[in-house]
């Protein structure tokens, strides 16, 4: 092996070295962290109100709010992007190992939601929300056609979820507190229903009910077969189907 070989296979190695590093940097921690009410909830608080009355909590009252009638999902506030969606949105996350580099979360989100919810005192008594799935990106192009393909969005376009049984809320969410409830409902995905409990987050800030929650699924139910390539090693059959929605009333 002559020198001019080896610097070659020299560079060539660490080309190689600097392409895993950069796929690693890509894939693994860029994923956007889970739906949570405080994240969902900041966008909404005015700072400067906070720190007048000395709290994070601008939205907390002494006087119960009156809540009834229906409330429709309100994509004028916040923005939806893979990054930020201070807005509405829904997705899916699923985990996933891929070659060279290890375990990493597959996110996939849009900001296409429709629906609304009745209450009727501190009951809410039904729900409808519809999402479109054509519109789902993830932070991979590549894996968006994969999961257009799984989910195929052509012939199925739309997800959905009803609720079926009423929901008590606590007295806590009329005062603006943050409450955690439980919705008994039923999923459509891929053109298969199947039902469902959601654990939900909320509070009424100002004059807009944030919810957000998620639930376990397994995709094989709905008829789904996960995506595969030869990058990806394996896919679970299950993920989190999560969702968080800003609410206004009609």
């Amino acid at each position: 092996m002559n020198r001019t070989t080896r610097i070659i296979l020299v560079v060539a190695a660490a080309l190689v070295v600097l392409a895993g590093a950069g796929i690693l940097w890509f894939f693994s921690g860029d994923e956007p962290d889970e739906v949570g009410l405080e994240a969902a909830t900041e966008q909404l608080t005015d700072p400067a109100t906070s720190a007048t009355e000395g709290t994070s909590d601008a939205s907390s009252s002494t006087e119960p709010a009156d809540i009834d009638g229906t409330w429709s999902v309100d994509t004028s506030s916040g923005d939806f992007d893979y990054e930020t969606a201070t807005g509405t949105f829904a997705g899916f996350r699923i985990e996933e190992e891929l070659a060279q580099i290890g375990s990493t979360t597959a996110v996939g989100r849009t900001g296409d939601v429709s629906g609304e919810l009745t209450v009727e005192g501190t009951t809410v008594t039904g729900a409808d929300f519809r999402i479109d799935m054509t519109t789902i990106t993830t932070n991979e192009s590549r894996r968006d056609d994969n999961v257009q393909d799984a989910l195929e969005t052509s012939e199925f376009p739309d997800a959905a979820f009803s609720l079926v049984e009423p929901i008590e809320l606590p007295e806590e969410a009329l005062l603006g507190e943050p409450v955690e409830v439980a919705a008994q409902g039923e999923m459509t995905i891929h053109g298969e229903t199947r039902p469902v409990t959601v654990a939900l987050e909320a509070q009424l800030v100002d004059d807009t009910i944030v919810v957000v929650g998620s639930t376990e699924v397994t995709f094989s139910d709905f008829g789904v077969e996960v995506p595969s390539s030869p990058l990806v090693l394996s896919v679970q059959d299950h993920g989190t189907v999560e969702m968080q929605l800003l609410l206004t009333r009609s």
